[in-house]
């Protein structure tokens, strides 16, 4: 294995993190975007507020993702364990 196979894996471990995190993080972003402007805008400071919100948004958003997400995994894996031969 040269080292540009250990970088060209290393890029796709990373990408492919990167796409599987990316739904669940990008919604708690927003939603707790949307919550801090709303407790900036009514004054309530509650942590409670911003928490339970951001939760229920994430879990909803990762059920409703995760079959993609699995496929993503899975497909990596593959491609991953059928080219061991091919980089030895």
């Amino acid at each position: 294995m040269n080292p540009q196979d250990a970088i060209d894996l290393s890029r796709e471990a990373v990408n492919i993190a990167l796409v599987i995190g990316a739904p669940v993080l990008v919604t708690g972003t927003i939603v707790g975007l949307a919550i801090g402007l709303l407790q900036a805008v009514t004054q309530i400071q509650e942590q409670t507020v911003s928490f339970v919100p951001k939760l229920v948004a994430m879990v909803l958003v990762l059920s409703l993702t995760l079959p993609w997400l699995i496929q993503q995994m899975v497909q990596y894996s593959h491609d991953l364990i059928t080219n061991i031969p091919n980089t030895l």
